[in-house]
């Protein structure tokens, strides 16, 4: 459009320059008329410039246009392809979700069963005798997994002893322990009241000084019936089913455990019995491993006393084997020395040793 704008520019400041001019002679005529030719030619100049230029500005908006969708057609595919994408990860992103719901889900219900046993599981650990059978199972469980099937030896459950009681559980363990016995004892009602924060204070005192008893009459127990002279060692092992009781023993009545220790009895729950187990397994096997390293020393010492026997007996017939062979040696050079003569006797000429014999003969 500024190339238009100059060309009219131009042609309005020739045609005034024609208009002053006309008024000239005649070489001013001519001077008008090649004005009049550069006209022309300037105008079909200016015609052509606005025919290329349109056709140019054409192909420039077409290129612009076809720039333009191109561009439009890619960034249409970038967005289809990223939201293809987000698509596929939110599918994804949704079916985890569900996945971990169903997972809720069915924790949930596994949690309402588990509700359901605890309900029932306090419901027969009301009853004392319910108690004593998980007590055992539990005791009988932990004695397995520490050293395997009662047919090893190593224990014994439901053991009588010689004073006509009937002991849990008893355990051979190697000296200086010697044979200890194990009893399942689980005091859970007073303790259930002395912890019950729902009790006045009053009541909790009381239930705690009767759980203290019952605990005291079982540590008796225990001591009296399952510690005998030259039967057992001196210690027995008092075994409570649950960890709790056990951790409020330890932690808030060290009379307790000081009445226990006077009475030579142990108290132990499922995790510290099993520490104890361990450490009673690791040292039969060292045993085990010390009565075959010593089966082993006894072996080698008579292997190395038949060994020296063989070496004796071997020097002594080394020495008749050299002894036979220096016998062969001079049996060799005797066959020798006698070939040799019959050789020499061999060629003797008999004839004429007759002959030297009768010639001797004759004189």
């Amino acid at each position: 459009m500024d190339y238009i704008i100059i060309g009219l520019l131009g042609i309005t400041i020739i045609l005034l320059f024609i208009n002053l001019f006309k008024k000239q002679d005649n070489k001013e005529s001519e001077l008008i008329e090649k004005m009049g030719k550069l006209e022309l030619e300037l105008v079909k100049e200016i015609g052509e410039f606005k025919v290329n230029f349109a056709s140019d500005l054409r192909k420039d908006f077409d290129n612009l246009n076809e720039n333009i969708l191109r561009r439009l057609s890619e960034i249409n595919n970038k967005v289809t392809e990223r939201l293809d994408e987000s698509l596929e990860k939110t599918n994804k992103t949704f079916a985890n979700v569900l996945e971990r719901l169903s997972k809720i889900d069915e924790a949930q219900k596994k949690i309402d069963g588990l509700s359901s046993d605890i309900i029932s599981l306090q419901s027969i650990l009301t009853d004392k005798k319910s108690r004593g059978i998980f007590g055992e199972v539990n005791l009988n469980f932990i004695l397995e997994n520490a050293f395997g099937s009662v047919a090893n030896g190593i224990y014994d459950i439901q053991h009588k002893m010689s004073n006509g009681f009937i002991v849990d559980a008893i355990l051979y363990a190697p000296a200086p322990l010697g044979t200890i016995a194990i009893d399942s004892k689980f005091p859970l009602e007073n303790y259930e009241r002395m912890t019950d924060k729902k009790l006045s204070p009053a009541d909790r005192m009381i239930a705690e000084k009767n759980f203290k008893n019952d605990f005291k009459k079982h540590i008796d127990a225990i001591s009296s019936k399952y510690i005998i002279p030259g039967e057992t060692a001196n210690e027995a092992i008092m075994f409570l089913p649950a960890e709790a009781i056990f951790a409020e023993v330890n932690a808030y009545h060290s009379d307790l455990l000081n009445y226990a220790y006077n009475k030579k009895v142990w108290i132990t729950s499922p995790t510290t019995l099993m520490s104890t187990l361990t450490v009673i397994e690791m040292i039969l096997k060292n045993m085990e491993r010390d009565k075959y390293a010593k089966v082993i020393h006894e072996e080698l010492n008579k292997l190395a006393i038949e060994f020296s026997r063989y070496k004796e007996r071997w020097d002594k017939l080394a020495r008749s084997i050299n002894a036979v062979n220096k016998n062969v040696e001079e049996l060799n050079t005797t066959s020798e020395k006698i070939t040799k003569r019959f050789d020499s006797i061999n060629q003797v000429d008999v004839n004429k040793l007759t002959n030297n014999d009768d010639t001797l003969i004759s004189e």
